[in-house]
C-alpha cells in the first residue's frame, strides 16, 4: 500500500496540471514555422505582368531604333560609294550640273552648333550658379519666377521660337548690321535660347543636392553659398558640367526649324558670322520635298547618316558619363549627395 501510494503520488506530480504553463517544447511544435506561413495560398505577384510589359517595350524600343539605323545605312550606301559628282563628300551641292557635295551643310552644322553652344553653356551654368546660391530674401521672387520661366520654355513649341524672331530679331539684325538679317548669328541667338533650359535643368539637378549636402556645416564655417559651390561643387562636378554640353550638341544639331527659318538656306561654308548657311537638317527638309530619287535624292540619306551617327554618338557620350557618375558614386560609398557627379 504504501508502495502505491508513492507510486501514485509520482504519477500525479507527473501529469501536467491544468494550472500550469505548457512546455517550451510544445509551444514550438504548436506554433507554425514561419516558412509555413508564408507558404499559405499567398497571391500571385502582380508585378510579374509589368514586368514582361515593360521587357516587351523595351525590347520594340531597341529593335525599332534598330532597324531604322539598318534603313538608314542602307539606303546610305549608292551615295557614300559614289564618285565624282555622285559622292557628297565635295564642297559643291549643284544638283542641276550633278554636284552632290553635303560638306557645307555639315560645316554650316557644326558652325551653328558651336555658336549656340558657346553662348547657351556658359549662360546656363551662370544662371544656375545664381539660381542655386542667391540668398537675399528680397530677390526671393525674382528667383522663383526665373526657375519657373526656364522650366516654362522647355514647353514653348519650336515655331513659336522662329516666328518670334523672324519678325522681331531679324529686322533688328538686318538694321544693326544689314544684309537680310538672316544667318549664323540670328539663327544661332535664338537656338541658344532653345537649349538653355535642357542644360540649365541638367546642371541644376547634378549641383544642387552636392550644394544642399555641403550646407549645414558649410555655412556654420563662415562659407557662403556660392563659396561652397565655386570651391567644393564645381570642381568636382566635370560629369554634370560635361552632361549638360553633351546633352546641348545634341539637342542644336539635330534641330530643324530654327536653321530652316533663320539661317538663310545657302549651300556654302559659312565665311563669317552674319554669312547665311544651311546644316543638314534644314537641307534635309528642303531637298526631300523637291527630290525624288537621282543623286540628289540619294544624298539626302548620306546627310541623314551622318547626323544620325552625331546624334547618337552624343546620346552614347552621355550615357556614358551618367554610367561613369553611378559607378563612381556607388564605388565610393556615398549617397547620391555626396558622390561624385
Amino acid at each position: 500500500m504504501p508502495k502505491s501510494r508513492g507510486q501514485g503520488a509520482a504519477g500525479a506530480a507527473a501529469a501536467p496540471s491544468p494550472d500550469k504553463e505548457p512546455a517550451p517544447e510544445a509551444l514550438q511544435e504548436a506554433v507554425p514555422a514561419p516558412e509555413q506561413e508564408l507558404a499559405l495560398d499567398l497571391p500571385a505577384d502582380p508585378g510579374d505582368g509589368a514586368g514582361w510589359g515593360a521587357s516587351l517595350a523595351a525590347a520594340l524600343a531597341a529593335g525599332g531604333a534598330l532597324l531604322l539605323c539598318l534603313m538608314v545605312a542602307l539606303a546610305a550606301l549608292p551615295a557614300l560609294f559614289g564618285t565624282g559628282g555622285e559622292s557628297p563628300f565635295h564642297w559643291t551641292w549643284q544638283p542641276y550640273a550633278g554636284q552632290f557635295g553635303i560638306l557645307p551643310m555639315c560645316a554650316g552644322t557644326l558652325a551653328l552648333t558651336a555658336f549656340a553652344l558657346a553662348l547657351g553653356w556658359p549662360l546656363a551654368l551662370g544662371l544656375v550658379c545664381w539660381l542655386l546660391c542667391e540668398e537675399a530674401k528680397c530677390l526671393a521672387p525674382l528667383v522663383r519666377f526665373t526657375s519657373g520661366l526656364v522650366r516654362f520654355m522647355t514647353t514653348i513649341p519650336t515655331v513659336v521660337y522662329g516666328f518670334a524672331a523672324v519678325f522681331l530679331l531679324t529686322p533688328c539684325m538686318r538694321s544693326l548690321f544689314g544684309g537680310t538679317g538672316l544667318g549664323l548669328a540670328t539663327a544661332g541667338l535664338v537656338l541658344t535660347l532653345l537649349i538653355l533650359p535642357s542644360m540649365l535643368l541638367t546642371l541644376e539637378a547634378g549641383l544642387k543636392p552636392r550644394l544642399e549636402a555641403l550646407c549645414p556645416w558649410g555655412q556654420a564655417l563662415g562659407f557662403s553659398k556660392l563659396q561652397l559651390l565655386r570651391r567644393f561643387v564645381l570642381p568636382q562636378a566635370g560629369r554634370t558640367l560635361a552632361a549638360a554640353a553633351v546633352l546641348g550638341f545634341g539637342r542644336a544639331a539635330g534641330d530643324t526649324l530654327l536653321p530652316l527659318m533663320l539661317a538663310g538656306n545657302a549651300p556654302l561654308a559659312p565665311e563669317g558670322i552674319f554669312a547665311s548657311l544651311r546644316t543638314l537638317s534644314a537641307h534635309m527638309a528642303m531637298a526631300t520635298a523637291n527630290e525624288v530619287g537621282g543623286g540628289a535624292y540619294n544624298s539626302l540619306f548620306a546627310a541623314g547618316c551622318l547626323l544620325l551617327g552625331a546624334t547618337a554618338l552624343a546620346s552614347l557620350v552621355l550615357r556614358r558619363l551618367m554610367s561613369s557618375a553611378r559607378a563612381a558614386t556607388g564605388a565610393s560609398g556615398t549617397g547620391p549627395e555626396e558622390g561624385r557627379p
